[in-house]
């Protein structure tokens, strides 16, 4: 009986989990020193059960992990067939979030202007300051690795400023 779910390839639905539950639900008393391990298994779907199948719910939403990474390495691939370098682009570090989501949003069909205009003005009035704050965090680390003894020196500085009386 348990063998016949140790090597399924098959794409399990929401439906043919909870029928394969309640299988083995079923057959639980004759599961001999299993019973522990799937009184686990039982335990845990039924916790993540409501986010267990949430890719369904969202169309064309790659349906494993494999199709995110592919999806994002396309977007590597393109990104260093653009520009010719080999890691990431400091401009794809900083800007990451806006561009990789606009270069998987063109490639699945044309946008008319309308379509891109933002829907929440304050959201989109906050998008600067989240990248200049990783522009400037990154200034930082390079300072920190050209010279670190007065890079450190005068953080230390700046804070017996703040700590100390005026």
């Amino acid at each position: 009986m348990w063998s016949a779910y140790t090597n399924c390839r098959t794409v399990v639905t929401l439906e043919g989990l909870q029928r394969i539950r309640l299988h083995i639900r079923r057959k639980l008393p004759q599961a001999g020193k299993l019973q522990a391990a799937i009184r686990h298994f039982l335990k845990v779907t039924r916790s993540y059960w409501p986010g267990l199948f949430h890719c369904y719910a969202v169309p064309d939403l790659p349906r494993t992990n494999n199709g995110l990474e592919q999806l994002f390495g396309s977007t590597r691939y393109h990104e260093r067939r653009c520009t010719g370098r080999k890691a990431a682009s400091p401009s794809l570090v900083l800007r990451g979030s806006v561009r990789i989501v606009a270069g998987l949003g063109t490639r699945t069909r044309r946008w008319a202007g309308y379509e891109l205009a933002p829907r929440r003005m304050s959201a989109w009035r906050t998008l600067p300051a989240g990248l200049e704050q990783r522009r400037s965090a990154r200034s930082l680390r390079y300072r920190f690795r050209r010279a670190p003894a007065a890079y450190l020196a005068q953080l230390e500085a700046l804070l017996l400023k703040q700590a100390l009386p005026p």
